[in-house]
């Protein structure tokens, strides 16, 4: 049984034992403290936008997280998308595995746990559709092609959330102070969708449904609806509360680089729960693989020397993937280039 998706499980009574996590790893604590939380930001909220570039800077320094209002997207397409999501993952898992595996260089993939889930020592209690989004006309062929609207909403959402990637990025470079569209072109040109569903599990106090992490890209653009991601500020294990039809963002690694530490990403994990099935579906923001990821020249002089490198972007991905995303590790690769 547990060599198949958690999703696919009937009346499931109890975690497998392969997906136990150790004593030290388990998620602890599953009841919060709900008055502290990430800042939500409007991006409409002012007349003036320096008070929008302001709030979008505080919240990246102080969590390296924050959620978004009146971001542009609408309502109806976002509920729409999460609709298709959600029909996806409650397919066979035999159609799901069929829908994402058209393309040979496999750029479409449906795994439960990682991608490496033959190779690890516990798994997650996790089923994921990922799949490229930069170019549409090159991969969208590639997409699942059930449910059957998935292609034409999916496609749309991708256009909307690019558009917002750049406007939020366009508010950090102006609170950074670099020239607007600083990190248009190539330092933003892979956009990855990456679609999670964790199922309801009988004991969430045994597993996780990811592992505690930083994201490997310049921001992170999540939209959730039910409870289970969680953050950690000053060692401590904030849950991230769904604002409805608001997106919550978060630094990655590649814009911790470009800012030159200035602004860093947060440690974050998802987590489950007993009662409900959680969807939640991330779009990442990925320089193209050939693109030089360093500290931003405007950003640093002889008082502020670079702290960083200067690399490709896969040669970063690639480090990334195979320290399994260690924090420690991560920090010493990227610090020792």
């Amino acid at each position: 049984m547990d060599q198949k998706p958690p999703s696919s499980w009937p009346h499931v009574s109890h975690v497998p034992e392969s997906f136990v996590h150790p004593l030290e790893k388990r998620p602890g604590k599953l009841f919060f403290d709900t008055c502290k939380t990430i800042p939500v930001v409007d991006l409409e909220g002012y007349h003036d936008r320096t008070h929008v570039v302001q709030d979008v800077l505080k919240a990246t320094k102080e969590f390296g997280f924050f959620q978004v209002i009146n971001h542009g997207v609408s309502k109806k397409l976002m509920d729409d998308t999460m609709a298709v999501f959600k029909e996806f993952h409650a397919m066979r898992p035999e159609d799901k595995a069929s829908e994402c595996s058209k393309d040979p260089n496999r750029s479409c993939k449906f795994y439960t746990s990682s991608v490496n889930f033959s190779k690890e020592e516990f798994h997650y209690w996790r089923d994921a559709l990922m799949h490229p989004c930069h170019s549409l006309e090159e991969y969208m062929q590639f997409w699942p092609g059930k449910p059957i609207r998935y292609r034409e909403v999916v496609k749309e959402y991708a256009v909307e959330l690019k558009k917002l990637g750049e406007k939020i990025l366009n508010l950090i470079c102006e609170g950074l102070g670099l020239d607007t569209g600083y990190f248009s072109g190539g330092l933003s040109g892979d956009p990855v969708l990456l679609v999670n569903h964790y199922p309801p599990c009988p004991d969430p106090s045994l597993t996780l449904g990811l592992a505690k992490h930083r994201d490997p890209s310049l921001i992170t653009i999540l939209y959730q609806e039910e409870n289970g991601l969680q953050v950690c500020k000053d060692d401590e294990w904030i849950l991230v509360e769904p604002v409805p039809h608001a997106f919550v963002i978060n630094v990655g690694y590649v814009l911790q680089i470009i800012s030159n530490g200035e602004l860093k990403g947060a440690e974050h994990r998802a987590v489950t729960n007993s009662s409900v099935p959680r969807t939640s579906a991330a779009f990442f923001i990925y320089p193209s693989k050939d693109d030089l990821i360093e500290p931003a020249k405007a950003l640093t002089n002889a008082d502020n020397p670079p702290i960083y490198g200067s690399m490709q972007f896969k040669e970063f991905q690639r480090n990334y993937l195979s320290y399994g995303a260690n924090a420690e590790k991560v920090q010493k690769f990227i610090s020792s280039t």
